[in-house]
């Protein structure tokens, strides 16, 4: 105790010295915190962005479909299935999507195109699917002959609103698939590739037309809290009790998106050593530097018999006092950055557009990890950098210290 008391008022004695090292650390913990938080931020929110507005957080497909998809490959009686699991907890959306290919036709303008069938109503409700539509209106509630058509698609076939669009496409019968309907509006999901070919049907047109009638290939479901969604997808499974169907989470399903996810994290890491390196850096040279000013006063309390173990006790406790006062300050300063970068955001300089989500800014978001970690750090590194200006400290030979200036 009368070590630490010693090293406590070093630090006060040494005002300007002090400052300076717990300016060091503390700026090291607030930009750790901030770039934890802010990445941990911008990953939910893109996460939960994309996968709430396009593809929905589960899947259900019959097993097979997501490694090589056919027109044969149904989920039967999907209305029973979503009711099976509707009401299970943390599930709120659900909504089912029928896909195939075909030819579009306007005026002698023809096409390739991917037709996607929808339930307007569920759709929206799952993914909010019209603010898809840019021009126009979206489907009708009910199946009414009605096509969305992306605006790159309708400007390869020169097709406006209320054209009416022939589509050709082969039925799971054997026949071939045709029919009239009339273009009601445009849609763009910023996906370039997407929007050559997208064509949008109420899903029970899209079934009429390919002679799937209550089949659809996909269901997508929207969780309301993204923690424990492997729970919920266990729980989805045992519910409708259907081994040829696959449940899966967005990570398998979207695995290059979730993969490149964690190789972008894999850099903010990089960032945060980086950050503790300059952190380090600095405070072993002030307290280096201090080692050095003090050789005098460290031959003095070996001179009249302060054992080197003791010497080492002080010179870390003084650090460890800084350290403290800079996590206390830090912790202030971080979460008040934090909180203000939650609600407002951090502005990028160029917009990015994706699955027809803009994003122009990032958000943090006030976690404990935020500031369990730039602690740790800043104790640890301030703990490490300590020890050899410490060593140098209690190796000092009193004579040779007490003729020194």
């Amino acid at each position: 105790m009368l070590i630490f008391k010693i090293a406590f008022r070093n630090c006060l004695r040494q005002k300007r010295r002090t400052t300076l090292t717990v300016l060091t650390m503390l700026g090291g913990f607030v930009l750790a915190s901030v770039s934890i938080a802010w990445s941990d931020g911008s990953y939910d929110y893109v996460i939960n962005m994309f996968t709430r507005h396009e593809m929905g957080h589960i899947q259900i497909h019959r097993q097979g479909y997501l490694d090589r998809p056919t027109l044969y490959q149904t989920i039967d009686d999907y209305e029973s299935l979503g009711a099976a699991f509707e009401q299970a907890e943390n599930v709120q959306f659900w909504t089912p999507r029928l896909f195939s290919s075909g030819l579009a036709s306007v005026a002698g303008k023809s096409s390739g195109v991917k037709i996607i069938g929808v339930d307007p109503v569920r759709e929206n409700s799952a993914t909010s699917f019209d603010r898809k539509v840019t021009k126009g209106k979206s489907l009708a509630k009910v199946p009414s002959h009605q096509a969305l058509l992306s605006e790159a698609l309708a400007q390869t076939l020169k097709a406006g609103i209320g054209d009416e669009v022939v589509i050709v496409s082969q039925a799971a019968d054997g026949s071939i698939a045709n029919d009239l309907y009339q273009i009601v509006g445009l849609t763009e999901s910023g996906d370039a590739i997407t929007d050559r070919t997208s064509l949008y049907l109420h899903i029970e047109d899209a079934q009429e037309l390919l002679v799937l009638e209550n089949r659809a290939h996909e269901i997508a479901v929207v969780v309301e809290d993204l923690d424990g969604l492997d729970e919920v997808a266990v729980v989805i499974a045992e519910s409708i009790d259907r081994p040829e169907l696959d449940v899966a989470t967005w990570q398998v399903f979207a695995k290059s998106f979730y993969t490149a996810m964690q190789a972008d994290q894999k850099g903010t890491w990089i960032s945060l050593f980086v950050i503790i390196l300059v952190v380090s850096v600095g405070v072993l040279n002030t307290v280096l530097m201090t080692v050095l000013e003090r050789t005098r006063e460290y031959g003095v309390l070996r001179a009249v018999g302060t054992a080197g173990g003791q010497v080492v006790q002080m010179v870390i406790y003084e650090v460890l006092v800084m350290a403290v006062v800079s996590v206390i300050i830090g912790s202030g300063i971080a979460y008040g950055v934090n909180y203000f970068l939650s609600i407002e955001g951090i502005p990028l300089p160029t917009p990015l557009t994706f699955g027809g989500i803009v994003f122009d800014r990032m958000f943090t978001i006030v976690n404990v990890r935020s500031f369990v970690i730039p602690a740790v750090t800043v104790f640890l590194s301030a703990m490490v950098t300590s020890i050899f200006p410490a060593g140098m400290a209690a190796r000092t030979a009193p004579a040779k210290a007490m003729r020194s200036e």
